[in-house]
């Protein structure tokens, strides 16, 4: 079926070798390392310090694809994927650690499964995919923030009592907008459902 795109955008969107994928790939293959450093004693710190690395480059490479035209269809799945597989693992081995609370961890990666079927529903049986809201994004960010903080200060590390309660002051407000960004996703599924389901029932007319 016709896009309505023009060929030429269309092949750059289908491109797969772009330097924002690049990043992307590459902090996903980080998230091993930064998980042995935070799971063994005595790296804890430089886990972290990794872990910030990690979810900072988020930001690097969507700005690069968007200001020099590297926009693909690749990068808008690989990139929420990397940040989705880099904050569970990251939780996963803080909790493990007993750096971050269960609750808390669990708020997290509870939503992130919600919004992972969902879209691999829509994907698979209607091909459609969810784009990502900035809302989403600014309570990823914010949540990419709080997490190694509070850590850090669970961990005892320089600053412990600062970074602990700047963690848990910014872990509040992405959190709540982490679930804002849940309910307009869950307006966006029906959205799309209801147009895919109108489109079904449209084709046997069609001739």
């Amino acid at each position: 079926m016709d896009d309505g795109r023009p060929g030429g955008a269309s092949a750059s969107l289908d491109r797969i070798a772009t330097f924002p994928n690049f990043l992307s790939l590459v902090r996903i293959l980080l998230i091993p390392v930064f998980v042995a450093l935070i799971v063994h004693q005595g790296t804890e710190g430089a886990g972290l310090v990794l872990l910030g690395v990690v979810v900072a480059t988020d930001w690097v490479d969507g700005y690069i694809a968007r200001h020099t035209g590297q926009v693909s269809n690749l990068g808008k799945i690989l990139d929420p994927v990397a940040d989705r597989l880099a904050l569970a693992a990251a939780l996963v081995a803080l909790v493990a650690r007993g750096a971050f609370p269960l609750w808390a961890a669990l708020l997290v990666i509870g939503r992130d499964a919600l919004i992972l079927v969902a879209g691999v529903v829509l994907l698979l049986r209607y091909r459609v995919r969810l784009d990502v809201r900035w809302v989403g994004k600014a309570a990823t960010f914010g949540l990419m923030l709080a997490i190694p903080l509070v850590a850090w200060g669970n961990f005892e590390l320089p600053f412990h009592r600062f970074a602990l309660t700047s963690g848990w002051l910014v872990f509040i407000p992405a959190i709540a907008l982490y679930y804002l960004a849940t309910v307009m996703y869950g307006g966006d599924v029906f959205r799309a459902l209801r147009a895919a389901r109108s489109h079904t029932a449209e084709e046997p007319n069609q001739g």
